[in-house]
């Protein structure tokens, strides 16, 4: 089974990233999905691409259209409020399987 790569973004790093991260992990297995996540702060996104060549990026903070324009982004605000997280689960999911 292909194991994806998910990178979720915020302001620092460290709080909503984190939480997206983990909502992503739940929500992604159990639609059959294996996933491998990391996060990390907006201004670390270019330097993470090489590195980790993530499939898609869940962000939770507002991401420049020049940033990563290679990788499919998700706004990641449904993971935070719970309003639209299984929409945002089916909609990620749909696209790494068509990938």
């Amino acid at each position: 089974m292909k194991t994806y790569r998910v990178l979720t973004v915020c302001g620092t790093g460290i709080a909503t990233s984190t939480v997206a991260a983990e909502k992503c992990k739940e929500l992604l297995k159990a639609r059959g999905l294996q996933i491998e996540v990391i996060e990390c702060k907006a201004t670390e996104v270019e330097s993470k691409l090489p590195v980790f060549q993530p499939d898609v990026i869940v962000h939770t903070t507002i991401l420049g259209d020049s940033v990563a324009k290679e990788v499919k982004k998700f706004r990641g605000l449904a993971f935070l409020t719970g309003m639209g997280m299984d929409q945002l689960a089916d909609e990620i999911a749909e696209y790494l399987k068509s990938i």
